[in-house]
């Protein structure tokens, strides 16, 4: 059984696809997407040797070493041209981290057909980072898990032209501003409140900065009402 969080990005995976998953915690995605049929092969990237040896274990103990390869390698650095890999998922990492691990193995994306992305934190930054290496948002996710809020970031080789909300709020997780979206920001909101109320009124510029993240949120928001 794996997480809601990996459940989600599992639906995100095109069938027959050859998946890289980078990170991979167990190897618990490849091998459900594998024990479901839903794709043939799979490479399981782990950069730390106790994970990389959990993983090996767990596909093992799954029978599935034909068609679970667990590599010890650092972030893209775990597949080759020869792989034919066709989708990459990094779950479970900063927004920042994940960012970085494309950046380092850009020149291998180009024959990846999707990125499946789902960052613990600054979803801000991945989406400027896409805009700026010619990727898209296909489709974005938003769930709670646990008392913790998590997005889901599907992207694609092509152009977009993300605003400020977009890139803050996701372009598609703004427009569809679902129930656990509402939650998520009005608990950020109640947070930058109480931050704001901690701020002499004489930091005027620091209280502005605070006022406008507000502000955003709450536009955001009074769009669903």
């Amino acid at each position: 059984m794996i997480s809601k969080r990996l459940e989600i990005v599992a639906s995100f995976v095109p069938q027959g696809a050859v998946l890289l998953d980078v990170g991979s915690d167990h190897a618990y995605l490849p091998i459900e997407l594998v024990e479901k049929g839903h794709i043939e092969r799979a490479i399981a990237g782990e950069v730390v040797e106790g994970p990389y040896q959990s993983a090996v274990k767990n596909v093992e103990s799954h029978g599935l070493t034909e068609k679970i390869q667990v590599r010890l390698a650092n972030g893209l650095a775990a597949f080759e041209e020869a792989d034919q890999v066709s989708v990459i998922t990094i779950a479970g990492m900063g927004g920042r981290l994940i960012a970085t691990i494309l950046e380092d193995g850009l020149d291998k994306l180009a024959t990846v057909e999707r990125l499946i992305l789902q960052p613990n934190n600054r979803e801000d930054e991945l989406r400027s980072w896409l805009q700026e290496h010619g990727f898209q948002i296909i489709a974005e996710s938003i769930l709670e898990e646990a008392g913790k809020f998590y997005e889901i970031i599907v992207a694609e080789a092509g152009e977009m032209n993300l605003s400020a909300t977009d890139v803050r709020f996701g372009p598609f997780l703004s427009k569809e501003v679902s129930p656990v979206f509402i939650q998520k920001w009005q608990k950020e909101a109640a947070k930058l409140e109480f931050a704001l109320s901690q701020i002499p009124e004489k930091n005027q510029e620091e209280r502005q900065v605070l006022a406008d993240k507000i502000q955003a949120i709450k536009e955001v928001l009074h769009e669903s009402k």
